[in-house]
């Protein structure tokens, strides 16, 4: 049996959970009659209304971590030094950002360095030991890494499926237009029939 809460043929996703679009590979397994049309060619409209979206904050995603890495790596750089350093040393002098216009110089002391200072976000700064300091740093810079490939591989599924989407609506208005023409064509045929057999008369 299928897990609670999920159909056995749910739609099919990407790891995210970001559904597949339908492939129209036959209009006739979408729409049954012209009547169908107006509808169909709307559903497929909302779903690339929703992809867009998902395109939408998938980028901004993208460009967050994407200002985000080398940060983290710039930081990560910066307490592997100051662990390697060795006790013969000369003392450190550098400079460091406050906010984007303030910086300060902090004298760094020979080694051994024990703890690091580090901004967790929202205005919070906690002490960590140096090993622990790196430990953190190195997974907060692989998590941002594969979230970054997550997100262009979402980024260019998504572009697929609207694609997709779009060629789908194409296809479902090209069908309805040729349908359109069958019914003209069959109402002028049975037209010209009905005038031929008003001019032959009664007694033909």
């Amino acid at each position: 049996m299928p897990p609670e809460g999920k159909s056995k043929d749910a739609a099919p996703t990407n790891p995210r959970g970001i559904p597949f679009a339908p492939f129209v590979d036959k209009v006739e397994d979408y729409v049954s009659s012209r009547a169908e049309v107006e509808g169909t060619l709307k559903n497929f409209q909302e779903m690339i209304s929703k992809y867009q979206f998902m395109e939408v904050n998938t980028q901004r995603r993208a460009a967050g971590l994407r200002d985000k890495i080398p940060d983290i790596q710039k930081t990560l750089d910066t307490v592997c030094f100051l662990k390697a350093r060795k006790p013969s040393s000369e003392p450190l002098e550098a400079t460091f950002e406050l906010n984007e216009t303030l910086y300060a110089k902090a004298h760094i002391p020979p080694p051994p360095t024990e703890e690091v200072y580090l901004w967790l976000g929202a205005n919070v700064m906690l002490a960590y030991p140096i090993a622990e300091a790196e430990t953190l740093l190195g997974e907060k810079l692989r998590v941002a890494r594969k979230g970054m490939e997550a997100c262009e591989e979402d980024l260019e599924f998504l572009r697929e499926q609207i694609t997709t989407l779009e060629v789908a609506t194409a296809r479902v208005y090209n069908w309805d237009v040729t349908q359109k023409r069958k019914e003209k064509a069959e109402r002028g045929g049975t037209e010209d029939e009905e005038d031929t057999d008003k001019k032959k008369g009664p007694n033909g």
